[in-house]
């Protein structure tokens, strides 16, 4: 079980390895978790646009941003341990990062307006863009997702991921680490590492997908991985629009 290791922690080798302990007359299939993300990706769409036209009504958006971090945040850990519940909470998660990406994402669009019109749909087509580009990367086998590219790419997810938490950390003491928000060189240098490591996370989920059904993981696991896409495309999608309002900055 050794080639089920992914960078996205919720597509992990334990994950895969208690799913596998029971005998199942339904296995996950590359086609059912397609198709179960894109019932993700329209839940998150559809709530999406409804937090953002609240926001471009002049509503109140923090409840919505609010309830969409930290329920997303919740279930996201409720399913990491308790994966044979994805086929119920994956959906909410969509519903919910739906609510905090539509308000961040407007509020961007409103911010960046002058600077950088249409920055939201920039980064929405070059996270897509990326993402269909690393399928195709990793479908001719042009990226290998060996076992030396997985530990390499785990240790430099697990330490940006220290980094943010160190970073949030500082905040509260009144501390900012300059480079994470502002355009200078080095800030747009750091987000383009990360926008990479993102990036080439999709290359070891779409790794864990097919092994996953090679293995014979159970249907439930359909869920699970695309819940553990999704999390890898919101990720890459946040960073991309932190990396276009950066360069937006230096015009």
């Amino acid at each position: 079980m050794a080639l089920f290791k992914s960078g996205n922690p919720t597509l992990s080798e334990k994950a895969f390895q208690g799913s596998m302990s029971t005998d199942y007359t339904e296995t996950m299939s590359l086609r059912g978790t397609l198709n179960k993300f894109g019932f993700m990706l329209l839940m998150l769409m559809g709530s999406a646009f409804y937090s953002w036209k609240e926001y471009a009504g002049g509503g109140n958006v923090i409840p919505l941003l609010l309830t969409g971090l930290i329920g997303g945040l919740i279930v996201a850990i409720i399913i990491t341990f308790k994966k044979e519940w994805a086929p119920y909470l994956a959906p909410a998660y969509g519903l919910l990062e739906g609510l905090f990406l539509g308000a961040i994402s407007a509020y961007y669009n409103e911010a960046f307006a002058a600077k950088a019109p249409g920055i939201v749909m920039n980064a929405v087509g070059l996270t897509f863009g990326t993402a269909i580009a690393m399928y195709f990367l990793y479908s001719f086998k042009i990226i290998k997702a060996t076992e030396k590219f997985k530990s390499v790419l785990l240790m430099a997810t697990a330490g940006i991921g220290i980094f943010y938490l160190i970073s949030i950390s500082l905040g509260f003491f009144g501390v900012h680490i300059a480079f994470l928000h502002e355009g200078s060189m080095m800030g747009i240098g750091f987000s383009l590492i990360v926008v990479a490591v993102a990036a080439l996370n999709l290359i070891l989920d779409f790794d864990m997908i097919e092994q996953g059904t090679q293995a014979g993981a159970p249907k439930y696991m359909e869920w699970y991985c695309a819940f553990g896409l999704m999390v890898t495309i919101v990720w890459l999608y946040l960073e991309i629009l932190r990396l276009l309002s950066k360069l937006s900055d230096r015009k």
